[in-house]
Formats: C-alpha cells, sequence, structure tokens
C-alpha cells in the first residue's frame, strides 16, 4: 500500500475587511503578495506567503463562511530568532505579547514562564500576535544558534 503524502499550502483566514487585513499582514507583518484577483464585486482572493515559507495565507470576500471575528485561532510560524521577530514586529506597529518559555522544560506541565527558554531549545519559547480580526498567530523559536 502507498503512504499518501500531504502537503499544507493555504490556510485560508476569514476577516471583515480584506484590506485592511491585506495591509495588516503587509505592511505590517511582512508577508508577501502572491494573487489579489477579484473578477466582480462577489468575489476576491488575495493570497500571501510568509517570507521562508512552503504555506501561503488566503484571505478575501467569498473565499470562506467562516465567522471574521477571531475564529482562526493559534496558527503557529516557526522563527529562528524569536526575539528578533517579536522587535520587527513591533516596530511594524504589531501588538505582540512578551516572550514565555515552557517550564521545566525536561518534564513540561502546560507552565511557562517569562522570557526566552534559557537554553533556547527548539520548540520551547513563543509570542502570540492576533490580526485585527482577532485572529491569532504564535511564534515559537527553532533552530536558534548562539554566536
Amino acid at each position: 500500500m502507498v503512504t499518501p503524502t500531504f502537503s499544507v499550502e493555504v490556510i485560508t483566514v476569514p476577516v471583515s475587511d480584506v484590506d485592511r487585513a491585506l495591509r495588516f499582514y503587509v505592511d505590517q507583518v511582512g508577508f508577501t503578495v502572491d494573487v489579489d484577483y477579484s473578477p466582480n464585486d462577489a468575489f476576491r482572493v488575495v493570497q500571501f506567503t510568509p517570507p521562508g515559507s512552503c504555506c501561503s495565507i488566503q484571505i478575501g470576500t467569498g473565499v470562506t463562511d467562516a465567522p471574521p471575528a477571531g475564529s482562526l485561532r493559534n496558527v503557529y510560524l516557526v522563527v529562528t530568532d524569536l526575539e528578533a521577530v517579536r522587535s520587527c514586529l513591533l516596530e511594524r506597529g504589531v501588538d505582540v505579547a512578551e516572550i514565555r518559555h515552557k517550564t521545566p522544560i525536561g518534564a513540561w506541565d502546560g507552565s511557562f514562564a517569562p522570557g526566552l527558554d534559557p537554553s533556547r531549545e527548539d520548540y520551547a519559547s513563543f509570542a502570540n500576535f492576533s490580526d485585527p480580526d482577532g485572529n491569532s498567530w504564535v511564534l515559537q523559536e527553532r533552530g536558534y544558534r548562539s554566536a
């Protein structure tokens, strides 16, 4: 039996105002626009991609029936330097929560402590932000290497 392979390539994010969301994700978060297509007033699809990602984000009119009031929850954006990414987003006007890390790291029970994981272990440090509609994202550090 052949094992199928799967690739997540697009996540649809419900938004109430396409242009406002587009400005947020492109101008503030730094995603790159791939497509902005609107053949009529009832349909518009905008697709953009986070730098370095193989998975794109889609917003628009007529692309989902999900409510735009924060119905997308905790999609992870994995970064190599959480502190630098958080600083960059804050400078661009994104309200990013304080960094937190898992504790105890070796036997994690769901608890967190403030700041970066002291050992900068993969998948141990996080920070959250939301878009203007309340859709939430989690920044997670993986692959950090100190100089």
